[in-house]
């Protein structure tokens, strides 16, 4: 029997931006997304490097006292940009009844949530923008790993160990090594625009990876 939901589910998240845990008066939902939204848009048109405060300000319909008083500089803003669509993502996926899944159908299940781009075309572009300021803002790669690589990674990891205690994949696979491999043939396929779509990858990755981590019981 597959583990509970909990064990496959999405991995948490730390809500930077949450009204509750930055305290102070309440905030305007619609309006903390303007901003985010705002800035996703200049850290694809200018990358980080370029964009900044006032222009995201300027875009949102706000003050700079407004924008301030939510995010003291833009790292911050970043941060909570990214875990917004994060998010975003992952709401936007249907609902999937874990526990009743094949081990293919979670695993793949599991590698189409890598895509980045599932819910926002541009995320490859933005994750290449961040990439390039690794020289001159190395704390923002840090942040992209924590907020945008890690818990996509970390969700395959649990699907694979939930099948290790389910005896479908072998005891000895390197769970971390195998969710960094699916992640990449995303990437990968970006670059070189192999694959016809999303649905394509995942299957077609699954199937040449599963072979080589099934439990013997299951060749």
């Amino acid at each position: 029997m597959m583990a509970d939901t909990s064990a496959l589910g999405e991995p948490h998240e730390t809500s930077a931006g949450d009204p509750a845990v930055r305290g102070g008066r309440p905030r305007d939902p619609a309006l903390d997304t303007a901003i985010i939204l705002a800035a996703r848009r200049r850290l694809v048109s200018d990358g980080y490097s370029n964009m900044t405060m006032g222009d995201i300000a300027k875009d949102a319909g706000v003050t700079r006292p407004t924008l301030y008083r939510r995010w003291p500089g833009k790292l911050e803003l970043v941060v909570d940009a990214l875990d917004f669509g994060f998010r975003a993502q992952r709401d936007s996926y249907p609902t999937e009844p874990w526990e009743g899944l094949s081990a293919i159908e979670a695993l793949t299940e599991g590698v189409r949530r890598l895509d980045q781009t599932y819910f926002n075309p541009d995320a490859i572009v933005l994750m290449g923008n961040f990439i390039g300021e690794a020289y001159r803002t190395p704390e923002l790669l840090d942040v992209v790993r924590k907020h945008a690589l890690e818990p996509r990674v970390s969700l395959i990891n649990q699907i694979l160990e939930a099948l290790k205690e389910r005896g479908e994949v072998r005891a000895d696979i390197d769970t971390h090594a195998v969710a960094t491999l699916c992640y990449g043939s995303y990437l990968a396929a970006y670059l070189l625009g192999g694959f016809s779509g999303r649905e394509d990858i995942a299957t077609r990755v699954v199937a040449v990876v599963w072979p080589s981590i099934r439990a013997p019981q299951h060749d």
